[in-house]
């Protein structure tokens, strides 16, 4: 037993559950990969600024859940706890949007950080696969990231999700909505800390989920009796693309997400299986983010889904992956000419593509084949020095148990064959 155990609010993927994680990123980011969506990668940690500006000071995330540091040299830093910010830092600093083709299409798989009260489908340590479309402001690229990853949890067989939509306004109207809350929210019964943030983001108390709060926002007003006509034309267009397409969603006048920079199109995925922490995943339009943070105006819009909660979704729905097993071929060898031929053999299968592992150690053949049993193969190739001498090996299929002698040197075109 080992004297060290993973972080409270972590927990570590190992086989065979980590199948399905990989199984889940996979399904996420193939829709992205089909659609013009290129990879990137950014540091697990940033400037401490870089999510106080982005995410916004007044959001849960950056006052309670941020682990921020400051390192030997001084610099402020932080384990990013959202990816959206630190994909656009990296796209600008690069200069991607001056290279002609907009918008910009990323796609990222990672860990994020949040320090968080642990519990089921809420964790500190979490993976996140997300999409970003940066520098165009144009209602279809909204509806195809929705698209994409409706299409991508359809794929996984999960049915029981839905996806809430609403619109946050832009700079014109949510001013005139954000002072009508404000003096709304001034007449409540609420703590100070609450009263602080309504001053700096009021609908970041819409987003309180403290059931005391909750019933007094009952009749607070909502912001899409205040949107322009700019944003009411946008917001109808998004939903007649997504009802054209078949998309089914519902309309949350309430939805606000967590942080601060979401503008016009805002949703979410919530699976209901899940209990407290619904939310599988979400995104939004942020065409304010690349100022924020130093840029020139870049209309932006983008997700993030979240590979654990996925997991638990599809666990809620009973619903099982095929998954395809790591080995297709495992060998036996029974003496030491044996290992040196069957040795070869396996490389030589692996690198014709077929998964092929071996049996180390110096197990008999009876607790070799039991090895070969747990591996999931599907055919075992056994030999001893009567077969190498015949110039055979024995192939035998693990599902009908039938056996037989195969010329060696026609192990690998026999077994890409039966495999195929």
């Amino acid at each position: 037993m080992s004297t060290f155990q993973a972080p409270k609010g972590t927990y570590d993927l190992i086989p065979p559950d980590s199948a399905r994680f990989l199984a889940v990123r996979e399904a996420i980011s193939a829709p992205l990969k089909r659609s013009g969506y290129g990879y990137i990668e950014t540091p697990g940690f940033e400037n401490v600024e870089l999510f106080a500006r982005g995410v916004g000071e007044s959001t849960d995330i950056v006052t309670k859940e941020m682990y921020a540091f400051e390192t030997k040299g001084g610099d402020r830093l932080a384990l990013r706890p959202e990816g959206t910010a630190s994909v656009l830092r990296a796209a600008l600093e690069a200069n991607l949007h001056k290279a002609g083709n907009l918008p910009v299409k990323l796609w990222y798989s990672g860990s994020y950080y949040r320090y968080e009260r642990p519990q089921k489908g809420r964790y500190r340590h979490f993976s996140q696969v997300g999409a970003e479309a940066i520098g165009a402001e144009d209602p279809a690229l909204d509806a195809e990231l929705i698209i994409l990853a409706n299409d991508a949890y359809r794929s996984l067989g999960l049915r029981e999700f839905r996806i809430l939509l609403n619109s946050l306004g832009d700079k014109e109207c949510r001013p005139v909505y954000r002072a009508a809350l404000q003096e709304f929210l001034r007449g409540l019964d609420l703590d100070e800390d609450t009263l602080r943030r309504a001053d700096i983001n009021p609908l970041r108390v819409l987003d309180d989920k403290r059931e005391a709060v909750q019933k007094q926002l009952a009749d607070a007003p909502l912001l899409r009796d205040y949107l322009c006509d700019a944003c009411k034309a946008y917001h109808e267009e998004v939903r007649a693309l997504l009802t054209a397409e078949g998309v089914a969603y519902e309309d949350d006048p309430r939805l606000v997400r967590g942080l601060d920079y979401y503008t016009r199109t805002t949703f979410e995925f919530v699976h209901d299986g899940l209990g407290s922490q619904s939310a599988v995943g979400g995104g939004g339009r942020y065409d304010g983010l690349s100022e924020m943070i130093g840029g020139p105006a870049l209309p932006s819009v983008g997700w993030a889904l979240g590979v654990d909660r996925t997991v638990l979704a599809l666990e809620a729905e009973g619903v099982t992956l095929e998954l395809p097993s790591t080995t297709s071929v495992f060998a036996v060898p029974l003496g030491e000419e044996a290992r040196r031929v069957l040795f070869a053999k396996v490389t030589e299968l692996r690198r014709a593509g077929i998964a092929a592992d071996f049996g180390f150690g110096s197990k008999g053949l009876k607790g070799a084949m039991k090895n070969a049993n747990r591996s999931g193969a599907r055919f075992t190739l056994v030999a001893g020095e009567r077969d190498l001498a015949e110039g055979v090996v024995q192939l035998k299929d693990m599902e009908s148990g039938e056996q037989g002698p195969v010329p060696l040197d026609s192990v690998v075109d026999v077994l890409r064959e039966r495999l195929a």
